[in-house]
């Protein structure tokens, strides 16, 4: 697990395993975000053996997937939520981070300049420059 740190309440990674859900808790995550939908990849565990060991773990688990599909108002809606209605930090996961960190971008849009949003990522290792006209709107 390559967890990458955005900021003190969210850092993402690409895919983990049920196993990696106890170390998530001891290193004080309070809940899970599932941007990967099922089915990407064979050697992909599902959603639901995630949200299994976390509900096990004590851990609040919310499958946010970001498909082919891509980005629409919904899945940045329902990330915000997410992260507010979280007390501690949260762990996003995808493939390889990237769809995590892109959710976490725009739903912060309005929230922090997007100058702040686009250097927190690129400290992760996430490119999200891209992004700076939708991250400037309110």
């Amino acid at each position: 697990m390559d967890l990458k740190r955005i900021n003190d309440h969210v850092s993402v990674s690409g895919q983990i395993q049920p196993e990696d859900v106890a170390t998530l808790k001891d290193l004080g995550f309070v809940a899970i975000v599932n941007n990967r939908p099922d089915g990407e990849s064979p050697d992909q565990p599902e959603g639901a053996a995630i949200e299994a060991a976390a509900k096990a773990a004590g851990l609040a688990y919310h499958a946010i997937p970001l498909g082919r599909e891509g980005v629409n108002p919904e899945l940045v809606a329902n990330t915000k939520a997410v992260l507010e209605g979280s007390n501690g930090p949260v762990f996003c996961y995808c493939r390889s981070g990237t769809r995590s960190t892109t959710l976490w971008a725009l739903s912060q849009a309005g929230e922090a300049p997007a100058e702040e949003i686009i250097s927190q990522a690129a400290e992760a290792g996430y490119d999200m420059s891209h992004l700076a006209g939708y991250l400037g709107r309110t």
